[in-house]
């Protein structure tokens, strides 16, 4: 019994961090929060315990089974454990409070921080309650980014290296009539497609990035860039096989999908806004040699990939298999086209 106290104890803690807003001391049956910044009124009435006159609140104990529950995956605990979760938690809180820990400069900073992040989520949540994605809006980016009639998809392959020199010379081999597979499995940097001859498999052309995607659009069928395609990741030789028309899927089933975008898009406009109209002042001095940029990963949405979204919006990514996961190389979300030619498709979808 014990060893699974303090076994809940130890992953409880993390798990309960923050949802301890309903207790605080207790006085004349009413408990005001030990924080000056809100006031819970407690009583006894709404109470699952009083530890050393503080109250844990009922909702506090709701709090922690919700949470147990999303991630646990449905698991739960007795509800006399949970309370004794909570009791110990108010022992500790109570024990540091004694020593005065949250004085400390650490955990004062700490505070602040984590204040701090609150205060930006709430204030992001405010803004996109107060001006929503409406569906004309998800309409709109559809028609722009899914549904269009003139929607192509490319297979193609690609030799990526690090410099602009190597490139060139590989170009040359291949002028010479050196095998783009060949070349790809030996000199590319790409460690999946390096093992298949650069192979990208199929694609829409928004699911990479600009430069990439723009070069493939201009290359005729069977031909490869004579220049190198400069982007993020290096130099590219880009081999465009083959081409077709694309099938979208229909608006119902991926609206959801470009929601987040488009919240995404609402929120970067605002913050914009905000900054054009503040009086900034950087304090420090900017020098010239700044790192690398580094590409955002995409915000997990726990949504099935089923939609392009715009060029830049997330961490590009391979050509995937339906429902796959993005990779390094795609710019976007793919969209996993219908086509009547299945043996095709699944050729094409090979990696």
């Amino acid at each position: 019994m014990k060893k699974k106290l303090v076994s809940l104890l130890v992953a409880g803690t993390a798990l309960i961090a923050g949802c301890d807003k309903g207790s605080a001391p207790a006085t004349n049956g009413t408990a005001p929060a030990a924080s000056s910044s809100s006031a819970v009124v407690v009583d006894k009435a709404d109470a699952v315990a009083v530890v050393n006159g503080q109250y844990i609140a009922k909702s506090t104990l709701a709090d922690l089974e919700k949470e147990i529950a999303v991630r646990g995956q449905g698991q739960t605990f007795p509800k006399e454990k949970l309370i004794e979760e909570l009791v110990q938690r108010q022992l500790l809180i109570q024990d540091a409070l004694q020593k005065k820990l949250d004085q400390s400069p650490e955990v004062v900073t700490q505070l602040e921080s984590a204040r701090n992040t609150l205060l930006t989520q709430a204030d992001l949540q405010n803004y996109l309650k107060t001006n929503p994605v409406t569906d004309a809006d998800l309409k709109a980016e559809y028609d722009s980014k899914v549904g269009g009639s003139n929607a192509t998809e490319y297979k193609a392959s690609h030799i990526l290296v690090k410099d602009e020199a190597e490139a060139k010379k590989l170009i040359a081999d291949l002028d010479k009539g050196a095998k783009f597979a060949d070349l790809a499995n030996k000199h590319s940097l790409d460690a999946k497609e390096s093992q298949n001859g650069g192979d990208l498999g199929w694609f829409a052309a928004g699911q990479m990035v600009e430069p990439f995607s723009e070069a493939v659009a201009k290359l005729e069928k069977g031909k490869y860039s004579k220049e190198p395609v400069k982007t993020q990741f290096g130099y590219h030789i880009i081999l465009r096989e083959d081409s077709r028309a694309q099938t979208p899927p229909p608006f119902d089933a991926v609206k959801e999908q470009l929601k987040p975008l488009l919240e995404r898009k609402k929120v970067q406009k605002m913050v914009e806004e905000m900054r054009k109209q503040a009086k900034v002042e950087i304090l420090v001095p900017l020098t010239e040699d700044k790192p690398a940029a580094v590409e955002p990963a995409p915000v997990a949405e726990d949504k099935p990939a089923a939609v392009v979204e715009e060029a830049g919006t997330a961490k590009p990514a391979e050509p995937a298999k339906a429902e796959a996961a993005p990779d390094k190389h795609h710019d976007t979300i793919p969209v996993k086209p219908e086509h009547k030619d299945k043996k095709e498709d699944k050729k094409g979808d090979k990696k």
